[in-house]
C-alpha cells in the first residue's frame, strides 16, 4: 500500500514542466528517444528469471490446490465439511505458521506502487517521508493492544461479520461494500504500476503483459486457497529482497561508496532533519507523522480483510501478536531498503535529472532506469529486478483477491441465504468471485491510462472509504455508547465528508491550486544532447498563498485522521439523540465486543 501522492506521482503530467516540455520538442529530442531505446535490454535471461517466477506461483497454487483435494476425499463428507471448506480455503484452518504469515502480511504492503512510488518521494520530495516507520510502530501498538485481541477472541473469518455482532446487519453490509469499492479502485493501479516498469525495460505494451500476469494471479489464488496466496508470498518476498539487495549494493559501489552518496543527498537538499511546523497543508512534518500518519496507517491494518484475515490464520493470540510484531519490522526493513534506494538514485542522477530530459517518461520509471544503466553488463539482474516489482505486485493482487472471495462469501452470500450453502456451493462462490474480481482487476487495468480525471476519480473514491470505514471500527471497539444507528448515519456523515474532501483536494491539484514544493535538479553533465530543454524553468519555484487555503488542503496524511473524527463524532451525537428519543432500557455491550481497556473501564462503571 502507498499515500495518495505517492500514487499520483505515476503521471506527471500535472506539471508544468511538462508542459514546457512538450511545446519545446524539436529534432533533438529524437535522440533521448534513441537513447532510451538502447537501454531497453532485456535479454533471454531476463525472460528466463522472470518466467520462472510466475512459473513458481503456477506451480505453489497446483501443489496447495491437490492437497486440499486430498484432504476432502480422506474426511468424506462429514457434518462439518461445509464449514471446514470454507475455513481451509480462507484462513487455512487455523493452523498457519508465524513465519510465512509475518513476511506474506509483509508482502501485501510492499506492492510496486510503493517501492517505485517511494523512490520517487525521495528522489522528487527528499527525505521527510522517512519517519514513517516511526508511525507504523505507534500503528502496530495500537493494533497490538486494541484490535487484534478482539478479532482474535472472536474467530470470524470476515472482518466486518464484527460490524453485526458489535451493532447490526447493516453496518456488516456497508463496512464489505466500503472495503469492496475500495479494493476494486485500488487493484488496477497495483497491477499498472509493475507494468509502466516493465515496459521501460522491455518496450513491450503494458496491454500484453498484464492480463498474462493477471491471469496466473487468478489461477494460484483460485486454486490454493490463502496457503497458495501466503506461501507464493513467501517466495515473491525472496525474490523482491533479493533484487532490492542486489541494486542498493551494486548502485553503491557504483557511485564510490556510502559517503559520497550521503553527501551527494546533503548537497542537493534531500536529506532533512523532521520538519516541527504545524502547517497542516504541508506534505509531511513531524506533527503530521506523529498524529496523522499512525492512523493512516492503521487503517490499513486493522480495518483491510487481507490483513486481518491472515492474523486470524494463526491458532493463538499469541502467535498473531507475534507475526504482528514482525510485520512492523520487516515493514520497516524493506521501507529503510527503499529511502536508501532513492537516495542512491538522487546521488546517481544529481547533475542529470532524467525527468527533465525525459529520459524518464514519468517519474516511477526513475527505479527501472537506474536498474537497466546499473546492470547493463550483466544478462539476468535486470530480470531479478522487474520480477521483483512483479512478486510485490502479486502479493498484494492474490491478498485483495482473496479477501474479496472471504467477503463475498461471508457478508453477501451467507446472510441472505435461507438454507445452508453445500460444499460445492462454497467452493463455486469462493473461487468463481475471484476469477470475476480478477477479471474486473484486468480489465479496469487495460483502462488506468486512459481514463485521465476519471482515473482521479476512482481514486477519491477508494481514499474516501477508508476513514469512514476505521471511524466505524473505533466506535465498536473503543466507544461502548455508540449504537447500531449511530454508528450507521456516523459512517454516511463520514463517507459524505470524505467524499468532499477527497473529490475537492484532487480537483483542487488538477487545476494546480494545490501543489507540492519540490527539490532542485540539475542537467548540467548529460551525456546527451540537451539543448531543446529550456533551462531556466527547471528550478522555477511556485509560489502559493497559504493564507486562507481550504480544509481539503490539508496533508493527505491527515485526512483519515480528519475523516475518522467527524465518523466518531456524528456517530456519538446520533446514538445519544436516538436514545433520548426511544427511552429504551440502556443496551449492554458484550465486552468480548470492545478493546481489553475499554472493558475494565466499563467493568467499573457498572459495578
Amino acid at each position: 500500500m502507498a499515500s495518495d501522492r505517492l500514487i499520483k506521482s505515476s503521471s506527471g503530467k500535472d506539471d508544468p514542466l511538462y508542459e514546457t516540455l512538450d511545446n519545446a520538442k524539436n529534432d533533438s529530442g529524437k535522440i533521448i528517444d534513441t537513447f532510451g531505446r538502447s537501454l531497453q535490454h532485456f535479454h533471454w535471461p531476463d525472460y528466463v528469471v522472470f518466467v520462472l517466477m510466475l512459473a513458481s506461483c503456477i506451480m505453489i497454487g497446483i501443489f496447495f490446490g491437490y492437497r486440499h483435494h486430498l484432504k476432502r476425499i480422506r474426511q468424506g463428507q462429514s457434518s462439518s465439511g461445509n464449514e471446514t471448506e470454507a475455513q481451509d480455503y480462507l484462513v487455512g484452518g487455523r493452523k498457519m505458521q508465524i513465519f510465512p504469515v509475518a513476511v506474506s502480511l509483509v508482502a501485501s504492503w510492499v506492492s510496486g506502487v510503493p517501492m517505485l512510488g517511494t523512490v520517487t518521494e525521495i528522489y522528487v520530495y527528499g527525505t521527510q517521508f522517512c519517519y514513517i516507520v516511526f508511525s507504523m510502530m505507534l500503528a502496530g501498538v495500537l493494533m497490538y493492544y486494541l484490535f487484534l485481541p478482539v478479532f482474535h477472541e472472536l474467530q470470524i473469518t470476515s472482518t466486518y461479520e464484527y460490524l453485526q455482532h458489535r451493532f447490526d446487519s447493516r453496518m456488516r453490509l456497508f463496512g464489505a461494500i466500503l472495503f469492496t469499492l475500495g479494493c476494486l479502485l485500488w487493484m488496477p493501479i497495483v497491477i499498472y504500476v509493475p507494468a509502466l516498469a516493465f515496459n521501460q525495460v522491455t518496450g513491450l505494451s503494458v496491454h500484453v503483459i498484464t492480463p498474462i500476469v493477471c491471469i496466473i494471479c487468478i489461477f494460484y489464488t483460485s486454486i490454493g486457497g490463502l496457503k497458495a496466496v501466503v506461501w507464493t508470498d513467501v517466495i515473491q518476498s525472496g525474490v523482491t529482497l533479493l533484487a532490492l539487495l542486489a541494486v542498493l549494493i551494486k548502485g553503491i559501489l557504483d557511485i564510490g561508496g556510502p559517503a559520497e552518496v550521503l553527501e551527494r543527498n546533503v548537497v542537493g537538499e534531500r536529506l532533512e532533519a523532521p520538519i516541527f511546523d504545524p502547517n497542516p497543508t504541508l506534505g509531511h512534518s513531524f506533527w503530521i507523522m506523529l498524529f496523522g500518519a499512525p492512523v493512516w496507517v492503521c487503517e490499513g491494518i486493522a480495518c483491510s480483510q487481507d490483513m486481518v484475515q491472515r492474523f486470524l490464520s494463526l491458532p493463538t493470540l499469541k502467535d498473531a501478536r507475534k507475526a504482528l510484531s514482525w510485520f512492523v519490522i520487516g515493514w520497516i526493513s524493506i521501507n529503510v531498503i527503499f529511502f536508501l534506494i532513492g537516495m542512491l538514485v538522487y546521488a546517481t542522477y544529481y547533475r542529470c535529472d532524467p525527468l527533465t530530459t525525459e529520459l524518464a517518461k514519468a517519474k516511477d520509471q526513475l527505479l527501472p532506469l537506474f536498474v537497466m544503466e546499473t546492470f547493463a553488463a550483466y544478462p539476468g539482474m535486470t530480470g531479478v529486478f522487474v520480477a521483483g516489482i512483479f512478486s510485490a505486485a502479486l502479493s498484494s493482487l492474490s491478498s485483495a483477491l482473496n479477501a474479496l472471495s472471504a467477503v463475498t462469501l461471508e457478508d453477501f452470500c451467507k446472510p441472505y441465504c435461507k438454507k445452508p450453502l453445500t460444499e460445492k456451493q462454497i467452493g463455486y462462490i469462493m473461487r468463481g468471485s475471484v476469477l470475476v474480481y480478477g477479471v474486473l482487476s484486468v480489465l479496469l487495468s487495460l483502462l488506468v491510462e486512459h481514463l485521465g480525471t476519471v482515473m482521479q476519480l476512482a481514486m477519491t473514491l477508494s481514499s474516501a472509504s477508508a476513514a469512514p470505514l476505521l471511524g466505524m471500527f473505533v466506535m465498536g471497539i473503543l466507544m461502548p455508547w455508540v449504537n447500531g444507528t449511530g454508528a450507521l448515519y456516523g459512517g454516511i456523515t463520514g463517507l459524505a465528508t470524505m467524499f468532499y474532501m477527497c473529490y475537492n483536494a484532487e480537483y483542487s491539484i488538477a487545476l494546480g491550486n494545490k501543489t507540492f514544493d519540490t527539490k532542485p535538479v540539475s542537467v548540467e553533465e548529460c551525456p546527451y544532447d540537451i539543448s531543446y530543454i529550456n533551462v531556466s524553468t527547471i528550478n522555477g519555484e511556485k509560489e502559493l498563498d497559504d493564507i486562507g487555503s481550504p480544509i481539503y488542503h490539508i496533508s493527505y496524511m491527515y485526512f483519515t485522521l480528519f475523516g475518522m473524527s467527524v465518523t466518531c463524532l456524528a456517530g456519538t451525537v446520533i446514538s445519544l439523540l436516538s436514545k433520548r428519543l426511544c427511552k429504551g432500557r440502556r443496551q449492554t455491550v458484550n465486552p468480548k465486543l470492545l478493546a481489553p481497556c475499554i472493558r475494565k473501564i466499563q467493568f467499573n462503571e457498572t459495578s
